[in-house]
């Protein structure tokens, strides 16, 4: 459960946590970090947890501290409504619910199945916005009035480095995937080449038509050809 700290001592945390998120070695493990990041940090923050919500209906859980994130996270998908959603229409960067226990009518679905779980208080935190999805960092607490401004500031200070290293994290995981895919294309030229004595440029279309015929990435067609040896579709 998050410490009351001084700001000075807060800065410090701060920018400890942002040299771990950075060193982390993959995305899963740098949200997992975030996540216990928050928990640590945020005062009266009990469980955290990074959800995504793609095309504004589908909620994700990415990571979290406890299978109260879990059972959150899965009552907003169920009942279609919820902060995540409330995030993700109006793009507020911080959101604050000072008391769970209330009646909440902006989530009559919602709201009933969160007090069922033991949320007294929750805030969000917005990570990345894309088209089409958003990624955001939920804080909860069993107690009511638990998060206050200075939370709220903690919060989103924390959730701001987060951010980037979650950015470079993903950025980088991508550019392992592009190299990764490239190298397996050349190598599957390779064998086209070798095997049917044909120029590069003619093993490419022949990569290329495999995956129109057989509505296969061309990536993917290029990893069957490695592994298996065989062009999918081909004679």
């Amino acid at each position: 459960m998050g410490e009351q700290r001084t700001w000075e001592e807060l800065a410090v945390a701060v920018a400890e946590m942002s040299r771990t998120l950075l060193a982390q070695p993959s995305v899963q493990s740098t949200l997992d970090e975030i996540v216990r990041h928050a928990v640590n940090l945020v005062e009266g923050c009990e469980n955290a947890g990074v959800l995504i919500l793609e095309n504004h209906k589908s909620v994700r859980t990415v990571a979290a501290s406890s299978d109260l994130v879990h059972q959150s996270d899965a009552a907003q998908q169920d009942a279609g409504e919820g902060p995540c959603f409330d995030a993700a229409r109006t793009l507020h960067e911080a959101y604050r619910i000072k008391d769970m226990t209330e009646s909440q009518p902006r989530w009559p679905r919602y709201a009933p199945r969160a007090r069922e779980l033991g949320v007294g208080s929750m805030m969000g935190f917005l990570l990345f916005t894309e088209e089409g999805s958003l990624g955001a960092l939920d804080l909860y607490s069993s107690r009511p009035g638990v998060f206050t401004a200075t939370s709220e500031n903690v919060g989103w200070i924390l959730a701001s480095h987060a951010a980037v290293a979650f950015s470079s994290a993903r950025s980088t995981a991508q550019l392992h995937t592009a190299m990764e895919t490239r190298n397996e294309i050349g190598e599957a030229l390779g064998i086209i080449m070798e095997r049917f004595k044909v120029t590069e440029d003619q093993a490419f279309e022949v990569l290329k038509k495999s995956s129109q015929d057989q509505n296969i990435k061309l990536r993917d067609v290029a990893h069957m050809v490695v592994k298996t040896g065989r062009i999918p579709g081909a004679r």
